[in-house]
């Protein structure tokens, strides 16, 4: 039977971590802090904005929510990342993802220093991760590797194929896997006979934001499946081909009109010999992460 790889525990044991990490500071008279800005009112940045301040409060990280209206401009957006740049209190800048379409998001990003970079996505980090040297890793990609570490999966001498190639997920996924000494493949939408690919992965990370995309023959028998994706679905016809007989998920469905698959058909779990539940695996640790890099930029940044 394969094993579940419960995200939620392991968010659990790094938020433990990284609590006692902040209270060790503290009492060196620091206090790691982050501040997040939000642009505008959107609904679901709102919600996981205020999961990041809460859990920053419990772990003894201090925290700022700074948010702009939804006419800001590149300039001004600009300005702020400046000056949260030189303030000496700051360790961590978050900028919620998306923003407005009139402020250019690649600028931006790059204009945070790269020590205060604790999402991961600034070239400087981006580069040091690819030569193998100490750097801020992008959130749910470390998350990633913490699920087969502390899992106690082996990677090093693993093929393990990433099956997705964005700049936040897939292309860091893949370096940090290859870091560890895996021997690591990057598929797309464009690659042909995936299958070919996927069959032989000892690890198979799914990333490519399509609902049940990987399939049960797709999976070579015993492999370690990690399911990145989290995508919702509307279709009843669809929920019941993912998840036929499942009562439970069927009510839940009635009540929100909708449920949430990843990026693995369910039913593919039961060919691996481990796999990341959707919900309750790796988004489970994106939080966990983002606190650990704080922490991290702190300590880095004070000499600690």
């Amino acid at each position: 039977m394969a094993k579940l790889l419960d995200g939620v525990a392991i968010a659990g044991e790094i938020k433990n971590e990284v609590a006692a990490e902040a209270k060790e500071l503290a009492a060196r008279g620091i206090t790691p802090k982050l501040v997040v800005v939000l642009v505008g009112h959107v609904a679901a940045s709102e919600i996981y904005v205020r999961s990041k301040v809460k859990t920053c409060g419990e772990l003894g990280i201090g925290s700022e929510m700074i948010t702009p209206p939804e006419t800001i401009t590149t300039e001004e957006m600009l300005t702020l990342v400046a000056e949260l740049n030189g303030r000496p209190d700051v360790d961590g800048i978050l900028i919620q993802l998306p923003l407005p379409k009139q402020v250019d998001t690649k600028r931006l990003l790059e204009a945070i220093d790269p020590q205060k970079d604790v999402d991961g996505f600034h070239p400087v980090n981006a580069g040091r991760l690819q030569t193998g040297q100490p750097a801020l890793a992008p959130c749910t990609p470390a998350g990633i590797i913490e699920i087969l570490q502390r899992s106690k999966i082996a990677i090093a001498g693993a093929n393990a194929v990433v099956v997705g190639r964005s700049d936040i997920v897939g292309k860091p996924a893949a370096m940090m896997l290859l870091n560890a000494s895996a021997t690591v493949s990057v598929c797309h939408s464009k690659t042909a006979n995936l299958v070919n690919y996927t069959r032989h992965a000892d690890i198979l990370v799914a990333a490519i934001g399509r609902p049940g995309f990987i399939t049960e023959e797709m999976v070579k028998p015993g492999a370690t499946v990690i399911d990145v994706g989290i995508n919702r679905v509307n279709d009843l016809s669809e929920m019941e081909k993912f998840f036929p007989n499942d009562t439970a998920r069927a009510e839940g469905f009635a009540r929100r009109g909708y449920t949430v698959v990843g990026d693995v058909d369910p039913r593919a779990f039961a060919v691996s010999g481990a796999y990341t539940p959707v919900p309750g695996g790796v988004g489970a640790l994106t939080i966990a992460m983002l606190m650990k890099n704080t922490v991290r930029a702190a300590r880095q940044r004070r000499g600690v």
